[in-house]
């Protein structure tokens, strides 16, 4: 096992996340094929193997802290893939969809895809602002939105594509509240609550982060929901 690989496991360990030596070895699969396909078009900024491996990778763990192993996921925006890929690398048995309307980056996602042998997971050409028929008309259990659009403009694109009793992740930095107080009204009309705040570190960065998870108010759950409200 390479140093990066030790390294991820120690750093997603110290939040109490267990990998799989094969779950490793699909991570630094995107990671390998990021940095390669990085050098022919723009994936990401992040010019160091270490700051993608912590600020992409680590940071796209962390919700599976409060995920479930089963259910259906969008990944808005995609990019690159994160977080939708690391989290079906861990959350084997979720249905993922990643929604991306840049042609290059879609091609780079089923190509990762394709190299990781990932089953259950498609790649959705197109922009949830405008191509909701592309979509599961049921919605998803869970929605997450990394560095997609203000908070506010998020929760609008993303909330009405949420089951009963589903949950919307939304990546902050240190000060989120005042896009929180904008998205009051937002959360109203479309029925979600802020469920949990989760604050945390990434190794050698100072700024903390926050990673937001709202609900979908349910009078009753279906089931075949894995959710529940509190």
């Amino acid at each position: 096992m390479n140093r990066e690989a030790k390294d991820i496991l120690a750093w997603a360990y110290d939040f109490g996340i267990d990998l799989s030596e094969p779950q490793v070895h699909l991570l630094i699969i995107h990671v390998n094929q990021l940095w390669k396909w990085n050098k022919k078009i723009n994936l990401t900024g992040l010019s160091s193997r270490e700051r993608i491996m912590k600020e992409l990778v680590l940071d796209s763990l962390i919700p599976c802290l409060f995920l479930p192993d089963k259910g259906s996921l969008l990944d808005v925006g995609s990019g690159a893939g994160f977080p939708g890929i690391p989290i079906k690398i861990l959350k084997k048995d979720l249905t993922v969809h990643l929604i991306e309307a840049n042609s290059k980056k879609v091609s780079f996602l089923k190509h990762v895809i394709r190299l990781s042998q990932l089953r259950d997971i498609e790649v959705v050409k197109g922009r949830i602002e405008k191509d909701k028929n592309l979509l599961r008309p049921q919605g998803y259990n869970i929605i997450s939105a990394r560095a997609l659009a203000h908070l506010p403009q998020t929760l609008t694109w993303c909330a009405p594509n949420l089951t009963s009793g589903g949950l919307l992740m939304s990546f902050q930095g240190s000060q989120f509240e005042n896009a929180l107080r904008a998205s009051s009204d937002i959360m109203e009309k479309e029925q979600i609550f802020l469920s949990t705040v989760f604050p945390y570190t990434l190794p050698g960065k100072e700024p903390q982060r926050h990673l937001l998870i709202f609900m979908k108010r349910a009078s009753s759950v279906s089931a075949d929901c894995p959710f529940t409200e509190a």
